[in-house]
């Protein structure tokens, strides 16, 4: 198992985004010093609490403060972007990075974002605009033009030599045939996590319980058994809100009085009793909502303790979900105390981490 991050980011309304920014940069370089395998910067364009709209520029930042750390989007959301454009950008950021470029594709599923462009996401067309810019990217970085093809949404045409030459489409990723793919999806049943499976591509999902992850692996299978494509749970890349210190009360203090408890308590938990998702988080349906605390969730729901119960719960997680392979650590800001956050990785990466791949190691070599 690898770890990651993913940050969102998340940073409270109305923040100095200059420095809000250079937090998640020096978060990615801690990452990068401590031996995890990836980051990733989410995409929001109408979310206050989530203010990148443009996680490009900010993966071109920590790229001159990074070495190894492969850095994406999660997500970039394709139904926001001209494919023509999606596929230079990404290109072009590969090439400056020498190849440390993931790509984290999704359909887009925040409301006011659908409503700024004028998608109609209640009936399905922001999947339907992912699919057609997806089959759009890909197509115009492994095949050869000039062609040209318009869409129901988008005219993508790929130019052949014009003036003597002097002008063509010539920019390609310096992973070939491009950077890995990972889609994202959040419903059980999701139609972006079926299609990851038919193509083989690599699922990112959000650790709301481990029955639904469960169960958005087997969407994931389901979509590989209709095309032949192989799905490994080692490409599966899951995010969970982590802290690691010396006690359990400690790591619950130090969650709640910092970015994450704010965020937990002032938007990701009311944000989600809006829209009808805070039973994802309830080990009774019968609880209340008003039970869905901060302190609630950080104890049942995410990896919250010393470095014996971290352990314990994602090894808990794994029997459950039947495996993953990166632990994907959600960021937070920190910045006022920087401190505790940077303990807390450096347990989870040199004490618990060492510590789960050595339980897994003897669990696989007991089934061998």
């Amino acid at each position: 198992m690898e770890l990651g991050l993913l940050l969102n980011p998340g940073h409270r309304p109305g923040s100095d985004l200059s420095a809000a920014v250079a937090w998640d940069v020096e978060l990615i370089r801690w990452a990068d010093e401590l031996g995890y395998r990836e980051a990733w910067i989410g995409e929001h364009l109408t979310v206050p609490w989530e203010p990148v709209p443009a996680p490009d520029l900010v993966i071109a930042q920590a790229l001159t403060q990074t070495s190894t750390i492969r850095l994406g989007p999660s997500s970039l959301n394709l139904p926001l972007h001209h494919p023509a454009m999606v596929a230079h950008r990404w290109a072009f950021l590969d090439q400056l990075s020498q190849g440390r470029i993931n790509l984290g594709l999704g359909a887009s599923g925040t409301l006011t974002d659908w409503h700024l462009y004028g998608i109609d996401g209640a009936s399905g067309q922001h999947r339907e605009m992912m699919v057609e810019s997806l089959d759009a990217v890909v197509r115009l970085w492994t095949e050869p033009g000039p062609y040209e093809s318009s869409g129901r949404f988008w005219t993508v045409n790929k130019p052949g030599p014009m003036v003597d030459g002097f002008l063509d489409f010539h920019m390609q990723p310096f992973q070939r045939p491009h950077p890995p793919i990972h889609l994202s999806g959040l419903s059980p049943q999701s139609p972006t996590l079926r299609l990851c499976g038919e193509r083989g591509y690599a699922p990112l999902s959000l650790a709301l319980n481990t029955e639904y992850l469960a169960e958005l692996w087997r969407t994931v299978e389901q979509g590989a058994d209709t095309t032949g494509a192989v799905v490994d749970r080692s490409s599966w890349g899951i995010g969970w809100d982590v802290f690691v210190a010396e006690t359990d009360e400690e790591a619950l203090r130090l969650s709640l009085d910092s970015g994450m408890g704010a965020y937990l308590g002032e938007f990701w938990l009311p944000m989600l009793r809006g829209v009808g998702l805070a039973s994802m988080y309830k080990a009774d349906p019968d609880m209340s909502d008003a039970d869905l605390t901060p302190e609630y969730y950080l104890r049942h729901c995410a990896l919250v303790g010393s470095v014996e119960t971290v352990v314990d719960k994602i090894e808990e997680s794994v029997a459950r979900t039947g495996g993953f392979g990166t632990l994907i650590q959600q960021g937070h800001d920190f910045a006022d105390d920087r401190a505790p956050l940077r303990a807390s990785m450096e347990m989870l990466a040199t004490e618990v981490m060492p510590r789960v791949r050595a339980a897994r190691g003897v669990a696989e070599g007991v089934s061998r």
